[in-house]
């Protein structure tokens, strides 16, 4: 399942209140209408997944009238988004994939990805916009990678670079250091 306040909810109901939530914030309300346009579904199928979504208490829905999100539909509309566009964002950054590519990956695993795996995935780009020790430089060497994977970097003259970037200076984040200050040994790692 992909979060508590969506449980029960099928992918493709996902789709409709994501589309109705950018409708909503675009032009106030979202018409069946538009919101058949945009999925590119016959408007048959769009009234029934608005009954679905109305009986859920998520939308303000009644025939041939304009749709907007209850309080608790544009909680979980805005959930399923931050899924989406953060999905995509670990797609482009740390995966390096073109903008197409992560837009139809990120809409595809938004309904699955659990809680805790998503939070780590939140907690992992994060860490790559913030440790000193990932960022730009490691990225760019990932991609480096991918786009030379019959010939693979030099590991070694890697590690040689990384080193002396580094040697001289003060930890590069405030984490722990691995070494125990009085014997200079390696700390066990938990």
């Amino acid at each position: 399942m992909s979060n508590d306040a969506v449980e029960g909810l099928s992918a493709s109901l996902e789709d409709y209140l994501e589309v109705i939530f950018h409708l909503e914030n675009a032009h106030q309300a979202a018409r069946a209408k538009d919101i058949a346009d945009q999925m590119s579904v016959q408007r048959a199928s769009v009234t029934g997944a608005l009954r679905a979504l109305a009986v859920r208490g998520l939308i303000n829905y009644s025939p041939y009238s304009n749709v907007t999100l209850t309080a608790k539909g544009r909680h979980v509309a805005q959930q399923i988004t931050r899924r989406h566009e953060i999905l995509k964002e670990f797609f482009t950054t740390a995966l390096r994939l073109d903008p197409e590519q992560a837009e139809a990956n990120a809409c595809r695993i938004e309904h699955a990805i659990g809680p805790v795996a998503f939070e780590r995935l939140v907690q992992f780009l994060e860490f790559l916009k913030t440790c000193p020790r990932a960022g730009l430089d490691w990225l760019q060497a990932f991609s480096a990678y991918c786009q030379e994977s019959d010939n693979a970097p030099d590991c070694l003259a890697c590690v040689v670079r990384c080193l002396d970037k580094v040697q001289g200076k003060q930890p590069a984040c405030d984490h722990e250091p691995l070494r125990t200050p009085e014997s200079g040994r390696p700390k066990e790692l938990v």
